[in-house]
């Protein structure tokens, strides 16, 4: 998910609001528009992922985090398509029908494996060029390829801002009432933490969407269809990797070294973006902490009375965000 302060600090105030402008809407699952899923060999994995749209149109790829997958973009997916979008919603590694092609390929949940895995993926589809948008490790990904590669984004739509990982920021400890919203990364650090995961994913999933999105009135049809994409056998692995990775708990691998060292200089995105907070993001909200990280056109949006699945939970303005900021890309 996002960075450990921004989730505490929204825990903090998630119960104080009293008015908000915009309301999270009633979640109830629909058939989704894209029909069946297709698979393509893609760098280390068969890769899951859901097309609509024309074949010829702009592409703009739809990025999930953990723990969602690609029904957070049931809404908005169809809406982009039916403005001429190649619409391209892959499963990451560890979700849904993605898997790894070979069994002795390390389940590595750092930024930048997940991050080359979608430049394969673009590799694999021949998409030379996308727009790029997500929440939690989807915008972490986008931000992540947009930095280090941005010959290969045409534009970025980031729930929560700038969210690189810096593993020397990471170390630095918050005040105790913060450390409490990391609950979960702690648990994640701990063997107990890896079997409860294993053992109870699907109500640890659905607290967290709780925690996370406290005014989304969600039904279960809407949260048992995307918890079919926890039961990938290697979604424990690749979760606990990525959190014990982010504290420095667990290895990654030396082939991301060098995107890792480039990662950790905080590298500016130059290509065009928008920023989108919601109640999720607590006091950072307006975005100061994270504006001198782009240098492109760049533009800030807040939500209220939404929560962290803004593209599920707000997907008219996060389908606007994505129309606008490829304007004038």
């Amino acid at each position: 998910m996002i960075s450990r302060r921004q989730f505490s600090q929204a825990l903090a105030v998630a119960g104080l609001a009293t008015t908000a402008t915009t309301t999270a809407s009633t979640a109830h699952a629909s058939t989704p528009a894209w029909g069946g899923l297709k698979q393509v060999r893609a760098g280390l994995l068969d890769v899951g992922y859901a097309e609509l749209g024309p074949a010829d149109g702009p592409v703009t790829i739809l990025l999930h985090g953990w723990p969602y997958d690609i029904h957070s973009f049931v809404d908005v997916a169809p809406a982009l398509a039916a403005k001429g979008h190649r619409v391209l919603i892959p499963y990451l590694r560890g979700y849904g029908p993605t898997r790894f092609l070979h069994a002795h390929t390390k389940r590595n949940g750092q930024q930048s494996a997940i991050a080359a895995d979608l430049i394969a993926f673009m590799d694999a589809l021949k998409v030379r060029k996308a727009t790029l948008a997500g929440f939690d490790w989807g915008a972490r990904t986008a931000c992540v390829t947009a930095a280090l590669w941005p010959e290969r984004v045409r534009a970025l739509v980031s729930v929560s801002g700038y969210l690189v990982v810096n593993l020397e920021q990471n170390q630095q400890p918050l005040s105790p009432q913060a450390e409490l919203g990391w609950w979960y990364q702690y648990y994640f650090a701990t063997d107990r933490g890896v079997k409860g995961y294993e053992q109870n994913s699907y109500e640890f999933n659905k607290l967290i969407w709780k925690l996370a999105s406290p005014q989304w009135d969600f039904d279960e049809a809407t949260y048992a269809r995307s918890a079919t994409a926890w039961k990938n056998p290697d979604h424990v692995a690749i979760v606990v990797h990525n959190y014990r990775w982010r504290l420095q708990l667990a290895q990654g691998e030396h082939r991301y070294d060098g995107l890792e060292r480039a990662l950790q200089a905080k590298p500016v995105i130059s290509v065009p973006a928008i920023t989108v907070a919601s109640d999720f993001d607590g006091p950072n909200k307006d975005g100061a902490a994270y504006r001198k990280q782009f240098s492109g056109r760049y533009e800030h949006r807040v939500l209220d009375g939404i929560g962290h699945n803004v593209p599920q939970e707000a997907p008219v303005a996060f389908t606007e965000a994505v129309l606008d900021v490829v304007k004038g890309a």
